[in-house]
């Protein structure tokens, strides 16, 4: 399994960003440079299935992901690490947690995360991702991929039905989902 992975080097402590669905390492972009500006070594990379990595027919479980996880930080031999989750990446991160520990991490940052994962089952029951909106999401994306994301990316950056990004953010976020 060969996974896109971005670092930025150096000897700064090191901040892991995690992307959330439908995204890739290059959603983070618009932080790296701050953050390298802050001194951080700054390790994106773009999860099985996403981006520029492999992409293979199956082994998208939480336990996969999370082992990608692990080898990522035992090839860049990082410690003391900032684990950054954004949305599913967030429930990759809580299960890293639960299933390799805490041994190399100083701390961990669930932002807008959906642990422990986003479908809702009967462990699960708040979930706002019901089967049913599973399966119409799925017919949808096989339909017409590109309405799909139209409208995935319109809702996601909107607030009261007013979009809070330009739109030509908003074409770049879509650009991010292949």
């Amino acid at each position: 399994m060969r996974l896109y992975i971005e670092d930025s080097g150096g000897g700064g402590r090191p901040l892991v960003l995690i992307h959330g669905w439908p995204l890739s390492a290059q959603a983070w972009e618009p932080q790296v440079s701050v953050l390298q500006a802050a001194g951080y070594r700054v390790v994106a990379y773009d999860r099985r299935g996403f981006g520029r990595s492999d992409k293979p027919e199956s082994g998208y479980s939480y336990d996969a992901l999370a082992d990608d996880l692990q080898r990522v930080l035992e090839q860049r031999e990082l410690q003391d690490v900032t684990l950054v989750g954004f949305s599913m990446g967030g429930g990759e991160v809580a299960r890293y947690i639960a299933r390799c520990g805490e041994s190399r991490l100083r701390s961990v940052v669930f932002a807008a995360a959906v642990p422990p994962y986003l479908m809702q089952t009967a462990d699960n029951p708040e979930s706002p991702l019901t089967p049913e909106k599973a399966q119409q999401t799925k017919k949808a994306l096989e339909q017409d991929r590109d309405a799909f994301f139209a409208h995935f990316t319109k809702d996601f950056f909107s607030a009261d039905g007013a979009l809070q990004v330009t739109e030509s953010q908003r074409s770049d976020a879509i650009a991010l989902c292949y």
